[in-house]
């Protein structure tokens, strides 16, 4: 566990605390349990919402906040390894900046099947289909993969999830041309990552970030039980970018808030580069086609997310009230467990208002 050191003055302390206190009292609606919560059809009907990978009941609200580095306030449990449903999706985006440092993938913009042999890059729609296309999720890929369509999550609506409708078939567009949130063709990604990286992707997260910034070792990324693939004759399992059919990563908020300490260092840890600081750049560049939206990162663009943030903000962000919030302006890293998400940028308010108040 990260020891918390007391904030400088009791000013900032008493603030930050109000911040905290804040957001332990907002907690989202959603109930503990959420293989009752998932099975409900909160995110689609029967029979696409079926559960394919591990689920578990979720703790209370929970977070950290850190300024410059130190751990200035915490509450509830922060170490309890709970579901965080898209946040996995800004962990694939570090393995991609590795797998891109390491020359397994020559330029973003190149087709994915340029370096994956594999049917799901292959054919006029699918086998033109970039890496950034990926990241951006303006792929428009097509298929269905480990048991799940990418016509479930067509025509998704992020602002009213849970309450629209969605699964309804629409003319895809050509690759790069339309930003639709989905979780099948994220997984496509990961899918393509696997067979770059040759060894699955827990095992590389663990060696080359997990492990170098001191995280715990009770965190954990889940594939679906359909999830195998067999690569060098050995079967492994393909990660998915959530836990929207169960499965991703449980992990607690200390571990998220060390991660988001990596990423405000711009990837560098105890004087080693783990993620290429071009990469860190690359991440928060505006999708021209969703200007909030960078390599599979929320951004703060026109600080429309959280006014009081800085417009260079990023965030890490899952269903459920689950943020990794990176203010590199303010020098903050803010992890907040089952936060309900209209009262963040109330939240965020508190935060920036307690650090330079």
């Amino acid at each position: 566990m990260m020891a918390t050191t007391s904030p400088s003055s009791p000013t900032l302390a008493a603030a930050i605390a109000t911040a905290a206190a804040f957001a332990a009292a907002n907690e989202i609606g959603w109930p503990r349990d959420l293989r009752a919560h998932l099975d409900s059809g909160y995110f689609e009907p029967p029979p696409d919402n079926a559960i394919i990978g591990p689920v578990a009941p979720r703790g209370g609200p929970a977070g950290v906040v850190m300024h410059r580095g130190k751990r200035i306030a915490a509450w509830g449990d922060t170490t309890r390894a709970d579901m965080t449903f898209s946040v996995a999706k800004s962990y694939l985006s570090l393995l991609a900046g590795l797998a891109q440092h390491d020359g397994l993938i020559a330029s973003l913009d190149e087709p994915v099947s340029a370096r994956v042999a594999s049917p799901h890059f292959a054919g006029p729609r699918n086998g033109i289909v970039t890496w950034r296309q990926l990241l951006t999720l303006t792929s428009e890929w097509e298929g269905t993969l480990w048991g799940k369509s990418d016509l479930i999550d067509r025509n998704r609506d992020l602002l009213r999830e849970g309450k629209a409708r969605k699964g309804e078939a629409r003319p895809l567009r050509d690759p790069g041309t339309f930003w639709e949130y989905n979780d099948v063709r994220v997984n496509a990604l990961s899918l393509a990552l696997l067979h770059l990286f040759r060894t699955p992707l827990p095992e590389v997260f663990r060696a080359r970030i997990m492990d170098p910034i001191g995280a715990s070792t009770g965190w954990s990324w889940h594939a679906y039980d359909t999830a195998l693939v067999t690569i060098d004759g050995t079967e492994m399992p393909s990660v998915p970018g959530g836990g929207h059919w169960g499965g991703g990563v449980f992990i607690g908020a200390d571990d998220q808030a060390l991660l988001g300490q990596l990423v405000l260092q711009r990837g560098t840890w105890d004087g080693r580069q783990l993620i290429p600081a071009a990469w860190i750049e690359a991440i928060a560049a505006p999708c021209p086609l969703k200007p909030e939206y960078g390599l599979l990162w929320w951004l703060n663009t026109a600080r429309a997310a959280a006014p009081a943030a800085s417009a260079r903000s990023v965030f890490a962000r899952g269903a459920g009230g689950n943020t990794t919030w990176i203010d590199p302006d303010h020098e903050i890293v803010s992890v907040t467990r089952w936060l309900d998400p209209d009262a963040f940028p109330t939240y965020a308010a508190r935060v920036v208002a307690a650090i330079t108040g």
